[in-house]
């Protein structure tokens, strides 16, 4: 599978450490034993998905292992090398490759979300985040995953 918004920079890097603290488990995949890929949230991808499944609501995990960061990207949009907009997600894999990324930054909240349970409770940055999300997409999240747990869950 190709993901387009993969990245292997020392930003995210931190970000696969800090889900490998938590969580305790590898960063590398239990049955290939290659590195778990990491990189921003594809709202391209995600946006497809949504519409091709009739998805009535979205589900957002680990938003604690954002925590951290100063900036977060939204990969908003694909752009052809000559600058063309991809107005949708392509169904050419040889496409979909030459592809490059348009992101969005995002504030991000520098502080441990992992005890909130109320939606109102969380950072601004982090509700600005989800709410973005939301509107990009055009799908609400109702629950969303804010740590190690099953009641580490704030429902929206």
């Amino acid at each position: 599978m190709l993901f387009i918004v993969n990245t292997e920079d020392g930003l995210l890097q931190r970000v696969k450490n800090k889900h490998k603290r938590a969580h305790k488990r590898s960063v590398l995949l239990t049955t290939t034993g290659r590195p778990r890929r990491c990189g921003w949230l594809d709202i391209v991808a995600l946006k497809y998905s949504c519409q091709i499944n009739g998805f009535s609501s979205l589900n957002l995990t680990k938003l604690d292992v954002l925590s951290d960061l100063e900036e977060i990207q939204l990969g908003v949009s694909y752009k052809l090398a000559d600058g063309t907009l991809i107005k949708s997600f392509p169904s050419d894999l040889l496409l979909l490759e030459q592809l490059k990324v348009e992101y969005e930054v995002l504030p991000g909240w520098k502080s441990d979300i992992s005890s909130i349970r109320n939606y109102s409770d969380l950072p601004k940055a982090a509700r600005q985040y989800v709410e973005r999300v939301e509107e990009l997409v055009g799908v609400p999240i109702h629950y969303i995953g804010v740590g190690l747990g099953r009641d580490a869950l704030v429902y929206k």
